[in-house]
């Protein structure tokens, strides 16, 4: 059963069609990736599927249930969002942006339950920040936010998450350890990423937009291949393949213009 589905959606701003009649089904527990170049539309996607923004046309549905008929309230204490950038003018403790994520599980002005410094705790925990709840936001390492963003998303128990870029601005080995984390949280999850390599080892499935439009989709071996790297990257490639089933992309040099998109 599909958990999370864009059918036929299209979005723009202004006179720009940014979604193009893209359609998207992520199966129940799986992790897809949304590749593509910039301006490929993985992030307007993703806030249109998460219902940040209306789609034009088409429909984005949550199991049965039409994204549009659901309330604000009652979509995020089903779907969590991780978005590139969080910034704030205050210096809040860790353990205080973690529990933002029990904001749609409390009544307005309702003081903190015991379910809720549970939830706090299980998601930092997930997310082995539990060392860094004392600290003050403003300390942590860039690693250490992503982490701590992504704990604030889980103690939002959701059923779905989604991921804009959660591995920019990280060096490999927190991008490897991060990922590993994502991977083994008890959700559905989508995540726009850039690299290729990263998508190959950790997504069960992956949408590869060019345009606006979906150029493939499918398992990662079967869409990362020489002639779409070339056609939507405009990039030379060799996918290679090791003796245990690891498969990865080495890039080679970028093609000529012309070619790229032919």
């Amino acid at each position: 059963m599909s958990a999370l589905t864009a059918h036929a959606v299209s979005w723009g701003v202004r006179d720009r069609l940014v979604l193009d009649g893209v359609t998207v089904r992520v199966a129940e527990g799986s992790t897809v990736g949304l590749l593509g170049p910039n301006g490929s539309g993985k992030s307007s996607l993703l806030r249109v599927m998460a219902g940040l923004r209306p789609a034009s046309s088409g429909v984005v549905r949550l199991g049965r249930d039409d994204l549009a008929d659901l309330g604000r309230r009652s979509v995020a204490r089903r779907v969590a969002v991780v978005e590139q950038e969080s910034t704030t003018d205050v210096d809040p403790l860790v353990r205080e942006v973690v529990a933002l994520g029990r904001l749609p599980h409390r009544r307005p002005w309702a003081p903190e339950s015991e379910a809720d410094r549970r939830a706090v705790a299980r998601a930092a925990a997930a997310m082995r920040t539990e060392h860094l709840l004392e600290r003050r936001w403003a300390s942590l390492s860039g690693g250490e936010r992503q982490r701590v963003q992504l704990a604030r998303a889980l103690a939002q128990e959701p059923t779905e998450l989604l991921l804009d870029e959660p591995t920019n601005h990280l060096d490999v080995r927190h991008q490897l350890e991060l990922l590993a984390l994502v991977v083994a949280a008890d959700t559905t999850t989508v995540l726009a990423l850039h690299d290729l390599n990263l998508a190959l080892a950790h997504c069960d499935e992956v949408v590869l937009l060019a345009d606006g439009r979906v150029r493939a989709a499918g398992p990662p071996a079967d869409v990362i291949t020489p002639d779409l790297v070339a056609e939507v990257y405009g990039v030379e490639a060799v996918v290679e393949r090791a003796a245990g089933g690891a498969t990865w992309v080495r890039f080679v040099r970028p093609l000529p213009s012309a070619a790229a998109g032919a």
